[in-house]
């Protein structure tokens, strides 16, 4: 009667697992999920209970779903079985393909372990193969159907409906449904951990959104100029994107600006200043030109930000008006080095001056000589540089010295070098040195007060400055003494100069309606390498005296 009934058990157990099946794909969640799996076993299995044991992430099982008894829910549900316990079970009993068979005769060695289970009170067997209320049945939950995958789960079930033992077919069945319990369960958990990280993305995504925005109106609201460059490759240091506020400060929109590069932009004298400055967290202070060939003073601080992790590189700039901070530290540094009256050079910058073109070692002396022999005897070879015979140790020495204009092998000074002081012109140039003292300047001061000596002051300065080359200094010593530097003159040049600036002193200076005059007497000194400043204007104010002296002589003999 079995056997003829077969065919239609086989029938009606595929409709039910594919139904229960059907119902795996529907569940929204993992928790549905597994509460569907328990409740398939029950409704299209045709077993009375049925408990899921989920692996956790430690490998210990947990029951996280129970079917068919309320009892049994409640005494087992997210209670945990050790890993050890469970795999004493799986090795265990009979062997129904993947599922693993305990029956009551040896599952007593059971009772006391740590895995959570439920047994109902009834009857033994009164036939060979009726359940026994303490048989056990499991189905493990594998990622291959030949149970050679990843664990995921064990299906626990007990009391078929029938009160038989499983036969072939229903035992197949539930091999079936453990391995698709197992598919679902995968997916479902790759539902989920799809869902996290589409709400993860989505709030990393609104998080950029957020900083982008902000960023954004950080940069176009802020009230210095801010700038993003390109860094690296054929365009480096383009500017990508300005501000409103660097776009205002140079006077150019930024649909110009993205043409440039601050290298376009800067001065010329400051371009060196700007390619030392480190792209990493570099800072500057250069002129930048603006759009009506006016250059302003900027401080540039620059930061390196990335597009994403391995994108490209920006330079974010942010740029500075500090042209007021530095016309004040330009006023104050030129105030520290200039006369406040007549604005030209004041004492303490003509010495600087002075002694930038000055050494402490005089050409020709032993050290400088020593240096020459060095360099001749050790490698040159030519006997046109040894000294002649009959000469001074040192005569040919000095002589080479001078044939290179004043400077040694392996020294790249220059020396500054008095012209020849003989009665014959040999052509040679220095540094000439005019000590100019004003004469009758104390008596305006005496007759019309300091005011009107002011006057005379500030006009005597520019006629000094009007009479002279660029690049030459005329400097104001204090009181009444003027100094002027002119370099590249020889003896007859110094002395023409100077008679050129006392006749532009000379003539009547205009003051409230009154003319003035005063005289001016010069005296010519010539700084040398192994002088000092004071030491050449000492000589030149001596010979300025001397000058005033044999005027005043030659005054009174005309008298």
């Amino acid at each position: 009667m079995e056997a003829e009934s077969e065919p239609y058990v086989r029938l009606a157990t595929l409709r039910q697992l594919h139904k229960v099946v059907a119902e795996l794909n529907t569940a929204r969640s993992l928790a549905d999920t597994l509460q569907t799996v328990a409740d398939g076993v029950t409704s299209g299995l045709g077993f009375e209970l049925a408990a899921v044991n989920l692996v956790r992430p430690d490998g210990d099982l947990v029951v996280a779903a129970v079917a068919g008894s309320a009892g049994a829910e409640a005494l087992m549900a997210g209670r945990v079985g050790s890993r050890d316990s469970w795999e004493r079970r799986l090795s265990m009993g009979e062997r129904w393909g993947t599922l693993c068979f305990v029956p009551y005769t040896e599952g007593w060695v059971l009772d006391d372990d740590d895995v959570p289970q439920w047994h109902t009170a009834g009857p033994d067997p009164g036939f060979n193969g009726d359940w026994h209320p303490r048989d056990r049945l499991f189905a493990p939950m594998h990622t291959s159907p030949d149970g050679s995958g990843e664990l995921l789960g064990v299906i626990s079930v007990d009391r078929p409906r029938n009160g038989r033992r499983p036969g072939a077919w229903s035992r197949e069945a539930l091999q079936m449904y453990a391995f698709q319990s197992a598919i679902a369960i995968s997916n479902s958990r790759l539902r989920a951990n799809m869902q996290r990280a589409l709400v993860r993305l989505e709030r990393e995504q609104q998080a950029l959104r957020a900083s982008e925005e902000s960023f954004r109106q950080a940069f176009e609201y802020a009230p210095s100029g801010m700038a993003v460059a390109e860094m690296g490759g054929d365009q480096h240091g383009r500017l990508l994107r300005t501000n409103d506020a660097l776009c205002r400060l140079l006077g150019r929109p930024a649909s110009a600006m993205r043409r440039y590069s601050f290298s376009d932009l800067v001065h010329p004298e400051d371009i060196g200043t700007l390619l030392r400055t480190s792209a990493e967290g570099g800072r500057a202070e250069l002129r930048l030109a603006r759009r009506d060939g006016t250059y302003i003073w900027v401080s540039l601080r620059n930061s390196v930000v990335a597009d994403t992790a391995d994108g490209p590189r920006f330079l974010l700039t942010h740029v500075e008006d500090i042209e007021e901070r530095k016309r004040h530290e330009l006023q104050l540094a030129h105030r520290a080095s200039h006369d406040a009256l007549t604005g030209l050079p004041n004492s303490a910058e003509l010495r600087a001056r002075l002694s930038a073109r000055l050494c402490g070692r005089a050409p020709g002396d032993a050290a400088d000589a020593y240096a020459v022999s060095a360099a001749v005897f050790a490698g040159a070879g030519d006997p046109a540089a040894y000294p002649a015979e009959g000469a001074e140790p040192y005569e040919g020495l000095a002589g080479m010295e001078r044939s290179v204009g004043g400077a040694l092998p392996y020294d790249h000074h220059v020396h500054t070098v008095a012209p020849s002081d003989g009665p014959a012109d040999d052509g040679s140039k220095g540094l000439a040195v005019l000590f100019c003292d004003l004469d009758g300047f104390k008596s305006i001061n005496d007759r019309f007060g300091h005011h009107t000596g002011d006057a005379v002051l500030i006009e005597v300065a520019r006629r000094l400055t009007s009479g002279v080359r660029d690049g030459d200094t005329v400097a104001r010593l204090g009181g009444d003494e003027f100094v002027v530097l002119a370099d590249g003159l020889g003896t007859a040049d110094a002395q023409d100069l100077a008679v050129r600036l006392r006749n532009a002193i000379i003539p009547p200076i205009r003051v409230d309606g009154r003319a003035v005059r005063v005289g001016a007497s010069f005296g010519i000194s010539w700084a040398g390498c192994g002088m000092t400043a004071e030491e050449v204007l000492q000589s030149a104010d001596q010979r300025m005296y001397v000058e005033k002296r044999s005027r005043a002589k030659a005054n009174r003999r005309a008298g």
